[in-house]
């Protein structure tokens, strides 16, 4: 678009947006309670799209032992129950990119743990075992090619696999122990995280390539165990949790030139890293103290700024009559979009969440309304909306419109 065109269209749409800027309220983030599936207490959102337009979970009951069903939520749709293979149970952990590929658990007919790739056109897809009876899947590559997770051998031990469609499920082997699982892949599907056990059957984190396979993460802190649960776009930045020399488990986040990092606990005992932004630059997780009668939990992101911090305080606003974000269980690529699991006080009932982290108006996670944003939504008009690099389609209706632009002058020069 031309110079000139843009600045007819901000003139245009400046005058037909001035008496509603009178109106407008203030601008924030956004928090949406996600529900849960109907004859079940609990929830819990496990991952979510690039553009925030799909999370996958599962929704469970705590009375009832193992009670757990995977669900896919999209804007448009709501909840909906994945089903299972046959069986009674099911439970969704990683999705492709643009939301279109799940992975996950299920029971088949026999009542056996099976690892699932589901799709919209073909349900759950059995992605099979290492030679024994179970198998559950828990990373996806970006383009849904690659996904990981363990599976029981032959002689009914859990190994770490790699799954495409042409080469089946291959076993990634272990530290000199039994067993091992993966948990996390890179965006291309070459480094893939998760544990192994070592000679002495203590679990230790890994990293695997194709060049150096299984490589173990030393663990800086004094404990016997560790765990990775994710990876950056590049594989270069890998985050999970690892004991001290207490028995405390802290979430780290590692680097090939920095090492383990310790990430905190803020205020509390335990913590966990869960995932990581594609640039490796935001965690987020959960901490949990061990010596509360209550057990509390509390979700945090960390970034390489602003070290820990805590959620439920971040984006008090969002939160009403005591409603508390617990648990961060993944974030979008940008690190725009947090999902996990939170107590509604409204509903009273926990249940899993989206958070969007950027203000209204905000298209590059600047904290800015501003020109910057206008450009963009100007360059964009017109075109189909969602995606990864669609943050123009700011209301989500799946293109770049008038309301779109609308929104940011709403809310232009907020911010800074």
């Amino acid at each position: 678009m031309k110079m000139r065109g843009i600045r007819t269209f901000f003139r245009v749409f400046l005058r037909a947006s001035a008496l509603l800027l009178i109106t407008a309220t203030s601008w924030s983030q956004t928090l949406i309670w996600l529900g849960v599936l109907p004859g079940y207490q609990r929830g819990t959102a496990t991952d979510v799209s690039a553009d925030g337009t799909v999370i996958i979970g599962f929704s469970y009951d705590p009375t009832i032992s193992g009670n757990r069903r995977a669900f896919r939520w999209t804007r448009a749709e709501g909840i909906q129950d994945l089903g299972t293979l046959g069986g009674t149970q099911s439970a969704a952990y990683n999705i492709s990119l643009d939301g279109t590929v799940v992975v996950g658990w299920a029971h088949n007919a026999d009542g056996y743990l099976r690892a699932f790739r589901w799709t919209p056109t073909q349900g759950m897809q059995d992605l099979g075992t290492l030679g024994g009876n179970e198998s559950a899947a828990f990373g996806i590559s970006a383009d849904s090619t690659v996904i990981v997770g363990y599976a029981h051998n032959a002689d009914g031990y859990l190994r770490a696999f790699r799954w495409t469609p042409t080469q089946g499920m291959q076993d990634l082997g272990t530290l000199g122990g039994n067993e091992s699982a993966a948990f996390g892949v890179s965006a291309d599907g070459t480094v893939i995280v998760g544990y192994a056990h070592n000679t002495n059957g203590h679990r230790r984190a890994f990293r695997w390539t194709q060049e150096t396979g299984l490589q173990e993460i030393p663990n800086a802190f004094g404990g016997r165990e560790s765990i990775c649960y994710s990876a950056s776009a590049n594989g270069t930045v890998v985050v999970g949790q690892a004991r001290n020399a207490s028995g405390d488990w802290r979430a780290f986040r590692w680097t090939p030139e920095e090492g383990v990092q310790d990430l905190g606990t803020p205020g509390l005992t335990w913590s966990w890293g869960q995932d990581v932004s594609a640039d490796g630059t935001v965690v987020v997780g959960y901490v949990y103290d061990r010596n509360e009668p209550l057990n509390r939990y509390i979700a945090f992101r960390w970034t390489q700024g602003m070290g820990a911090d805590n959620l439920s305080l971040s984006y008090g606003s969002l939160l009403t009559d005591g409603s508390l974000l617990i648990i961060a269980n993944a974030l979008s690529p940008d690190g725009r979009y947090i999902v996990g699991e939170g107590y509604n006080a409204t509903a009273q009932r926990y249940m899993p969440f989206l958070l969007d982290t950027w203000r209204t108006g905000d298209t590059n996670g600047d904290g800015c309304i501003d020109d910057t944003d206008l450009l963009k939504v100007l360059f964009a008009f017109g075109t189909p909306g969602t995606g990864y690099t669609r943050h123009e389609d700011i209301n989500k209706d799946g293109i770049v419109d008038d309301a779109d632009l609308l929104i940011v002058l709403f809310h232009f020069d907020s911010g800074c």
